[in-house]
């Protein structure tokens, strides 16, 4: 059983998910504010549940969530240059870049923002220790400014020095990462108002790409179209490189690069894109490259392989069920087809990749774990045929959102009625 836990009831609205109102609504500075007060509280009612007084996150796309502050968000994945401090009953503190404090001076939610304390040797070399003391120093002067005045610290994603620092000053540490994970996974009314605006313009810069598309040009150029409309239209960035033509389908995750796409071929390609209010739009489709007529023979049967496995799936997601019972009803993938099997059958989104991911029947003894599929989840359908003898691969996947009834699509691109042959409707 995985210690997530998602308390769907605790910090909804009160609105539906079912009647679609988030596709309507305007999207304005006091809809901004509702979520990022939703945010903040869902992040508190999981430190509550875990008993947790305070946390601190490096993480830029935790932080993000927590407060609203976008700074850096790809250097700071790599380089932890910035952190929030979380009080469960006490200040919010932003320790920013030394030299962004200005970015932050209009967000609601923070108490105060103070430069950030060199704790990583790139920045403070020898005296990365005396720095990291500081940090220790400042973390213990919040606590004492916080009501609870407990010391179960959570924390994610900071430098080594920095934790073991806390733990010798006392604090009793655990991972934050159980409590963001948990706050993410149920969105409000809100906050699907800004995802469906990003997967909107996700899916208007894939329809670029798909129109773009023809033989002799490189993935690369292919995949410069898409992220050129993202990029254009409010998006951010792409956490992947995955479009990929021809024998580079199968097996997949193989990146994109400067291979020409030859006519007749497949491009197959996984959106992977932090689009507009820092929301991440995953969905996938394959298409045929023209040229030498029509599909053939086997590129229909994978195509239509693929449909059957991700619609099925899909028509099989319901509020209440385990995720447990969804892996084992989930639709049986063939032999010769399962060794270049997707990782997973379901995936959390929100501003990324996030909580639950179901795995595969046949994987779950290994990294399964159970849960709830509940109402206000936005999960990612993964669907991927390709076969271990094969040449070319099919990569479909639908973003959904979790009713009180069923599930509502998100992603509606469609499928290439070319590939789906004579089923085409």
């Amino acid at each position: 059983m995985s210690q997530i836990v998602a308390l769907a009831d605790a910090s909804r609205d009160g609105r539906s998910y079912s009647d679609g109102a988030f596709r309507h609504q305007t999207i304005d500075a006091a809809l901004l504010e509702r979520v990022e007060r939703y945010r903040l509280e869902r992040l508190r009612q999981q430190m509550r549940h875990h008993e947790m007084d305070a946390v601190i996150l490096f993480d830029p796309i935790n932080i993000r969530y927590a407060c609203g502050s976008r700074n850096m968000q790809v250097y700071s994945q790599r380089n932890p240059a910035r952190y929030l401090y979380v009080a469960l009953d006490g200040p919010i503190v932003l320790f920013e870049f030394s030299a962004c404090l200005h970015l932050a001076k209009d967000l609601r939610l923070l108490d105060d923002v103070r430069p950030a304390r060199a704790v990583m040797p790139q920045y403070s070399g020898p005296r990365c220790a005396q720095h990291t003391a500081a940090f220790v120093d400042d973390i213990q002067a919040l606590f004492a400014r916080s009501a609870t005045q407990g010391k179960r610290l959570g924390i994610e994603s900071a430098p080594t020095a920095a934790v073991s620092a806390l733990g010798e000053a006392g604090f009793e540490l655990m991972d934050a990462a159980v409590a963001m994970e948990g706050a993410k996974s149920i969105k409000s009314v809100d906050e699907l108002s800004l995802i469906h605006r990003s997967v909107t313009l996700t899916e208007a810069a894939m329809s670029r790409m798909e129109a773009s598309l023809r033989p002799g040009m490189s993935e690369n150029e292919l995949w410069a179209i898409f992220n050129q409309h993202v990029l254009a239209t409010g998006g951010e960035y792409a956490e992947t490189r995955l479009l990929v033509s021809g024998d580079r389908t199968n097996p997949w995750f193989q990146e994109c690069s400067d291979k020409i796409i030859a006519p007749g071929e497949l491009v197959a390609f996984d959106t992977d894109i932090v689009g507009c209010f820092g929301y991440y739009t995953d969905f996938s489709r394959t298409f045929h490259v023209p040229g030498r007529g029509g599909p053939n023979a086997e590129q229909e049967r994978l195509y239509k392989m693929a449909v059957d496995q991700l619609e099925s799936n899909i028509a099989l997601l319901a509020p209440g069920m385990s995720f447990r019972e969804y892996s084992r009803r989930a639709w049986p993938i063939p032999q010769g087809y399962r060794e270049n099997r997707y990782l997973d059958i379901v995936h959390g989104c929100g501003m990324s990749g996030e909580w639950p991911l179901i795995a595969h029947d046949m994987d779950w003894d290994d990294v399964g774990y159970d849960g709830d599929i509940e109402p206000g989840m936005t999960l990612c359908v993964e669907a991927y045929i390709g076969h271990r003898d094969g040449s070319e691969g099919v990569k479909l996947e639908e973003q959904v959102l979790i009713t009180e009834q069923g599930i509502d699509r998100l992603s509606t691109y469609g499928y290439d009625e070319q590939l789906l042959g004579s089923s085409a409707s």
